[in-house]
């Protein structure tokens, strides 16, 4: 039999126009008949748009899979293998199709790309609300623990919370080095290593990476403050635990904060030392065999090698090049 559409477009009680994905196998797949039903259009119009979208380039046929479908023609149930159309197709469609369906579907549309692009985020609550959708749910998690503690948020949220004490002056040298007392506390948790250490021990131009494990690789190139942060050479599971610590101790902030509970300094680095020991992680009662200065000096010196090692490497594979032109030329 023909399955049912997985795929339900709805305006609810707020007038909000809603779209409902049931999905299978991490995917969606409909076929022409089920996608008129969607836009309460007929076949051939479908058809057309389906066609002047392959046309013109804007989707490939990967989008399409042919399956063996039962379906009833007349008094008997056949088997034929009917063309299906993924998610990607269905949404093209969905803004070529003149009818009020379709209206609906590109109201929803804009309204969740619009969201996107003002909050950088577009979530279904509804969804993970009904546990439907555990899997994402805990991709969602993964990914708010990265963003935790990507340097620039944490340091600000470390910063927010340490503002709120009672004893807090910004001038006080105390101040300054909280930072730096926090992230060494963390770093020693997952590694046994103060950042100063990480990044002497683990930066090498001759790994992949100069050694950094948990590098943004989507980015344009390595520069050079890159291999002075310790984070980026902490490995998956130092990441993964980082970001269970970082996430219990702003939740305890946030929890003091509604409570309007008065924090001195001290009682900051007390209640990180309790969490870390909770959690049973070894606490840092040391600054380290390792000074930010010697850091910093190797991984400088183990960048400039990388970039001559780049530098050359460029000059042999220009070389090699020159000599295949030369070859095709001859």
């Amino acid at each position: 039999m023909e399955a049912v559409t997985p795929f339900l477009l709805y305006t609810n009680a707020n007038k909000q126009v809603k779209v409902d994905v049931l999905l299978k196998d991490e995917t969606i797949w409909l076929n022409q008949k089920q996608i008129a039903e969607l836009f309460s259009v007929q076949v051939p119009a479908i058809a057309k748009h389906i066609s002047n979208i392959l046309d013109d380039g804007e989707l490939s046929s990967s989008t399409i899979s042919k399956m063996e479908t039962v379906q009833k023609e007349g008094y008997r149930e056949v088997k034929r293998n009917i063309e299906y159309y993924n998610l990607d197709m269905i949404i093209a469609v969905g803004y070529r199709v003149n009818s009020k369906q379709a209206t609906h579907f590109r109201i929803w549309a804009t309204n969740v790309l619009k969201e996107y692009i003002i909050k950088g985020f577009a979530l279904n609550d509804e969804r993970f609300k009904s546990g439907n959708s555990m899997l994402y749910f805990d991709e969602l998690q993964e990914r708010l623990r990265e963003i935790r503690i990507s340097e620039r948020f944490f340091y600000q949220k470390i910063k927010d919370i340490y503002m709120t004490s009672k004893d807090y002056d910004v001038s006080d040298e105390k101040t300054i080095n909280f930072f730096k007392i926090v992230q060494n506390k963390f770093l020693w948790a997952v590694s046994s290593q103060t950042a100063a250490e990480l990044v002497h021990s683990r930066v090498d131009m001759s790994l992949p990476l100069l050694g950094m494990c948990s590098f943004d690789k989507d980015k344009t190139g390595i520069r050079k403050k890159d291999v002075s942060i310790a984070k980026n050479y902490l490995n998956e599971n130092e990441i993964k635990l980082l970001g269970l610590l970082v996430e219990q101790y702003l939740a305890f902030a946030q929890t003091m904060a509604t409570q309007k509970k008065i924090m001195y300094m001290d009682d900051w680095i007390k209640k990180l030392d309790d969490m870390i020991s909770l959690n049973g992680r070894e606490l840092l009662d040391h600054y380290g065999k390792i000074s930010h200065k010697l850091a910093v000096e190797k991984a400088s010196l183990e960048y400039e090698k990388y970039k001559e090692n780049r530098k050359q490497i460029g000059k042999v594979e220009s070389l090699k090049e020159l000599e295949a032109d030369i070859k095709r030329l001859s």
